[in-house]
């Protein structure tokens, strides 16, 4: 029997992520994205528990569930060659919300986890 990998996805945006995991069997059990429009797009595409907020107001992460892998697609403005490229040191705090997904890592040890960001991402 083919084991089910279950999955829960941060800053998922409108679910790019979710659906290439589900189309690769995978269950989706939660979601994160702030983003009103986002939000809205993804609630019309999947039934997952999708958490409407900021991340950092999610202050007790294993109460959305076990997950054998997170997937985070954290905001690549800090790092990317088209942006200011000032990475963790950004301003506006978008280079800092990759230690959030860190966090959620940290605490619930997913088996696996996929991070999806701008190659520059490793240059800082």
């Amino acid at each position: 029997m083919k084991t089910k990998y279950t999955v829960g996805s941060l800053f998922a945006g409108i679910g790019g992520l979710c659906t290439a995991f589900e189309k690769a069997g995978c269950e989706i059990k939660w979601a994160n994205e702030w983003d009103e429009k986002a939000c809205l797009t993804y609630e019309h595409n999947f039934s997952t528990k999708l958490l409407e907020k900021d991340i950092y107001e999610i202050t007790e992460p294993l109460k959305l569930g076990k997950v054998d892998i997170i997937t985070s697609g954290f905001p690549c403005q800090a790092f990317s060659v088209a942006g200011y490229r000032q990475g963790f040191e950004d301003e506006k705090g978008r280079g800092n919300l990759f230690f959030e997904t860190a966090r959620f890592i940290d605490i619930i040890r997913p088996k696996a986890f996929l991070l999806e960001n701008v190659r520059n991402l490793a240059s800082h």
